[in-house]
């Protein structure tokens, strides 16, 4: 892929966040499981794996779930589920994007396309109308709903957003990843199941996409990107359908595949910008989980302080899949982190990683 032309670079003028107000310590889940039939029809690894992840250190403290108490976690069945999705994905999804508006400086008028990811449920119509009647977008708004690409989807959405801001049809552009991990719950005795039912949270973030940077506060400039996927690869991370729900498929290859091509795409963009890794001041990345930013710390010959605000944001809200990297930037801008060049990347299902250079004054 080229690098992109200074006319067609765009900017993220703003970003916002938002997760169900319920959160819930990895302490109080396990006990929940304890407590629930879920206990007694898995058998005695499951027992060991669950608590194995849930008393000792795995990068992840508390979670927010969208979910009243922890038991209703357990009525694990389609319409439960389903209902769970269609009630908090639309409020999670305008709530980060209102947000991420009320930053910017611009009005809802101002938006010209919306686009909205999603792996954790489907809605048809899709979520993007439920977005645009909440926050009163126009209705000749561009609207795309894009399904599939679980914890990578940020960047691909974003990859999108630079295109119809280079089209020239658009001028602003609002991003928005959000996943419902609790509307897609499924327990067997398999332990990728079983870890993955441990790490994720439900949460949505947003970005506010322009083609000329906001009057004040910092510039946040895309200036190039790329994407590696290997479709030969897709069991390692993947969702199935079974008994009419979405059951996660993760392998212990994770950590190594994204540690393996989220270099090779900072390899890509780094080397098109002439830049090495010493040039980065500010590691914006997907987490996945703790073994993940172990490997990629080994990977990029860092240290955990340069992937500080991913741990933070993972040890507070558990893997959010698609809307985690929002969730790190918006960290990064809170804590001032230095100007310079920021490196964004997100990885996930299909397998595929997708990276991009951001400068930022």
């Amino acid at each position: 892929m080229p690098a992109i032309p200074a006319r067609e670079q765009m900017h993220v003028r703003a970003t916002g966040t938002a997760t169900p107000d319920a959160r819930y310590t990895k302490a109080e889940c396990l006990a929940a499981f304890q407590k629930s039939d879920w206990f007694a029809r898995l058998d005695a690894r499951s027992h060991f794996i669950a608590r194995t992840v849930l008393q000792r250190d795995n990068g992840i403290e508390a979670r927010r779930l969208a979910v009243n108490s922890l038991d209703e976690v357990f009525a694990i069945e389609p319409n439960t589920l389903s209902k769970r999705f269609l009630t908090h994905a639309p409020v999670l999804a305008a709530k980060a994007g209102q947000r991420a508006l009320a930053k910017s400086g611009l009005d809802a008028q101002s938006i010209d396309a919306v686009v909205v990811s999603t792996c954790t449920g489907y809605l048809c119509p899709g979520l993007t109308g439920h977005v645009i009647e909440r926050l009163g977008l126009r209705g000749d708004v561009q609207a795309f709903d894009l399904v599939g690409q679980g914890c990578a989807a940020a960047l691909p959405n974003l990859q999108l957003g630079r295109a119809l801001l280079a089209s020239g049809t658009c001028n602003n552009v609002l991003s928005i990843c959000v996943e419902v991990s609790s509307a897609a719950m499924y327990l067997d005795n398999d332990p990728g199941v079983l870890i993955s039912a441990c790490l994720f949270g439900d949460g949505a973030g947003a970005a506010v996409l322009s083609r000329h940077a906001a009057p004040s506060g910092r510039r946040i400039e895309w200036t190039d990107s790329a994407s590696l996927i290997n479709p030969a690869e897709r069991k390692a991370l993947m969702f199935e359908h079974k008994d009419g729900m979405l059951r996660n498929i993760l392998t212990r290859a994770v950590p190594t595949l994204a540690a393996d091509y989220a270099h090779r795409v900072l390899d890509t963009v780094l080397g098109r910008a002439a830049l090495g890794p010493g040039d980065v001041s500010a590691w914006i990345m997907h987490a996945g989980g703790r073994d993940v930013l172990l490997a990629l710390a080994r990977e990029f010959d860092l240290n955990a302080q340069d992937f500080r605000y991913s741990a933070a944001m993972l040890r507070e809200y558990g893997n959010l899949s698609s809307a985690f990297v929002y969730f790190v930037l918006e960290a990064a801008l809170a804590d001032d982190a230095p100007g310079g060049w920021w490196w964004l990347s997100s990885f996930g299902a299909g397998f595929s990683c997708h990276g991009a250079l951001l400068k930022v004054q």
